[in-house]
């Protein structure tokens, strides 16, 4: 069951993978921490001009389906399975 939210978070810490792109690490939601605990899995969307990548993140008990506009500047979580 998928909880959809389309809610704009605060990532706390970023890391990077090995193709050098921005994965986040911590986000604060609802006043909690949310730490990451791999690299999840990621698609870029490209429409016209627009990108976007959505991310299915694992805190170990909750998948998280993110999605940054900006190249890592601003993030909205979608989901959480």
């Amino acid at each position: 069951m998928i909880s959809a939210f389309n809610t704009p978070v605060t990532i706390l810490s970023m890391g990077f993978g090995r193709d050098l792109r921005a994965i986040p690490r911590r986000m604060e939601f609802e006043g909690r921490m949310v730490e990451f605990i791999d690299n999840g899995l990621r698609t870029t969307i490209q429409r016209g001009e627009k990108m976007a990548q959505i991310l299915a993140m694992s805190d170990g008990n909750r998948t998280f389906h993110l999605r940054s506009d900006n190249h890592g500047g601003s993030w909205t979580l979608i989901g959480i399975n």
